[in-house]
């Protein structure tokens, strides 16, 4: 996958050449950046979204024709495309020009228990009416969004050698036995929309309140259960229970919610050489918690 060292120098030589009515507007760094995508402010009210990758450029076209339609059925606001950049000599990908929305991203922000409580049922009340969305027509998982929405054993090969090379430092064999029945389940109803990043460096807060959920790059139509794991990467306690039962899925769908789990943590954590580390330890206690929950 080749990478690009993305500037604001760059950023700005862009909008000048192709966007000259927003050649004077200010450009600067948001306060942190993604991995898939590196953002810059635009004046006050305005945001340019540049793919760091060919695999993330692809989803440029997708989300400028697809936002404005799903928007009218959603309660929490979610990006508006203003503009759509052009491949040039200096940046060889599609970019997006956005409207800023408030707030800021919840993984800068560190919430009392009660404040995520409430936020759960704004997270539960935003994946509802996006799965009640009948009238958009949306891709079928795939490549373009690595598998989100697909069944769960997509990654089945991968999964279990993670859970094999974690032997020393997890229950393996409790790990398998989730993965094999999750693996032996499927979502047998009609697809939904799912969003297929449903993290929290996503979702953006103002004023105590979901303000808004961005980056529908991995969006599809399929199977919810990878939009549930939330409840294990972020929720606890009392707001996991709450989340649970707003969301209000059959045990299947939840099963495959913590196979979607087990496999993002196990991978995380067979990438940390220092397996006694914070982050290690964070995803060791996310593979406890979703195969004894």
């Amino acid at each position: 996958m080749r990478q690009f060292a993305l500037t604001v120098d760059l950023a700005r030589k862009l909008i000048t050449e192709q966007f000259p009515e927003y050649a004077l507007l200010s450009i600067a760094e948001v306060e942190k950046q993604g991995h898939d995508n590196r953002t810059y402010r635009l004046g006050p009210n305005m945001l340019i979204r540049m793919p760091t990758a060919e695999n993330y450029a692809e989803k440029v076209v997708i989300e400028q024709g697809l936002l404005p339609n799903l928007a009218p059925h959603l309660s929490i606001n979610i990006p508006a495309p203003i503009k759509m950049g052009r491949p040039s000599a200096d940046y060889p990908y599609h970019f997006s020009i956005y409207k800023w929305l408030p707030g800021k991203s919840t993984n800068l922000l560190t919430l009392t228990d009660e404040e995520k409580e409430q936020l759960t049922f704004d997270l539960a009340k935003f994946l509802k009416e996006l799965q009640a969305i009948k009238v958009v027509k949306g891709l079928e998982p795939g490549q373009h969004n690595w598998w989100r929405g697909d069944h769960v054993s997509v990654y089945d090969k991968d999964g279990r050698e993670q859970i094999t090379e974690l032997i020393e430092i997890i229950d393996a064999r409790k790990a398998l036995a989730l993965w094999d029945h999750a693996c032996a389940t499927k979502w047998d109803k009609t697809p939904v929309w799912i969003h297929g990043d449903f993290a929290i460096g996503n979702m953006l807060i103002d004023g105590g309140k979901l303000s808004a959920i961005i980056d529908f790059g991995g969006s599809a139509v399929g199977d919810p259960a990878c939009d549930l794991v939330i409840a294990w990467t972020y929720l606890s306690g009392k707001a996991r229970e709450i989340f649970i039962s707003e969301m209000d899925m059959d045990s299947d769908t939840w099963l495959r919610a913590c196979a979607w789990a087990l496999w993002k943590a196990t991978f995380e954590l067979c990438q940390i050489a220092d397996k006694t580390s914070s982050e290690a330890l964070l995803q060791k206690k996310i593979i406890d918690e979703v195969m004894n929950g």
